[in-house]
């Protein structure tokens, strides 16, 4: 009951952050082929484990992403202990930091804005953060979310790849609104991802749970029956012994 609660409370705060993300994709535009100078990888795993495959996706789905890169490794920041101890030694020399304990904090935008101000901080122009979106309690789906610097994104609005010129805006100049579009987007995906991964984490340790228990039952169904069977058969042979012993006396 106390798992199911947590799940509910997780899922609904992830339910709203999706909405904080739809407009700016449809602001900003979502072209995660775009090539850029310095390229970021962020994973996204949980600190503990018993929460069956999530961390072990998000491993997968970045070496993947890594791979894709070709020649050019891209510099690597991780969140989460899990990913840490499998990605640490492999990409040593592209390893930038990792952010762990942070399910140790209350998850609000403040925290995300804190993780998202340390990925910024590495002066790279495209980010893609590889986490896992929630789908029910048994389904997870890894996903690869980009996000680029101020930069780029002017780039793609004077070449027509985004939607930001087709807004009426009142204040700054261009490249200082998208200044402050793009930090807030990072924010945004960051707070988006680590609730998804949050309550897939949550939705596969209770399926794990309930997995483990059903498989605890099972055994103890198996290992009672071979008791009694064993105690069955060591009754009837005493039984067989003490009838032969006084037939023999009979006789």
């Amino acid at each position: 009951m106390v798992a199911a609660s947590r799940l509910k409370g997780a899922q609904t705060k992830m339910e709203k952050s999706r909405g904080l993300v739809e407009p700016m994709v449809r602001l900003l535009g979502d072209q995660p082929g775009v090539d850029a100078e310095r390229t970021l990888l962020v994973p996204v795993s949980s600190d503990k484990g018993l929460c069956g495959g999530i961390n072990s996706t998000v491993v997968k789905y970045s070496k993947v992403v890594a791979g894709l890169s070709g020649a050019q490794v891209p510099l690597l920041t991780i969140i989460g202990e899990k990913a840490r101890g499998q990605l640490s030694k492999a990409y040593a020399e592209t390893l930038t930091g990792a952010i762990v304990d942070l399910s140790k904090v209350p998850l609000t935008f403040a925290t995300a804005s804190l993780v998202s101000d340390t990925i910024l901080n590495q002066g790279a122009g495209k980010h893609q953060i590889v986490y896992n979106r929630f789908q029910s309690v048994i389904s997870f789906k890894p996903t690869v979310a980009t996000v680029y610097s101020s930069g780029e994104y002017e780039k793609a609005a004077e070449s027509g790849m985004n939607n930001f010129d087709a807004y009426e805006l009142e204040g700054p100049e261009r490249s200082e609104f998208l200044l402050d579009l793009s930090e807030f987007n990072m924010g945004v995906v960051v707070y988006n991802a680590l609730l998804e991964n949050s309550t897939s984490e949550l939705g596969s340790r209770m399926q794990s749970m309930e997995n483990s228990t059903k498989n605890a039952k099972d055994m103890l169904g198996k290992l009672t029956l071979l008791y009694n069977r064993t105690r069955q058969a060591s009754i009837t042979t005493e039984l067989i012994e003490i009838i032969s012993g006084a037939s023999a006396l009979e006789g």
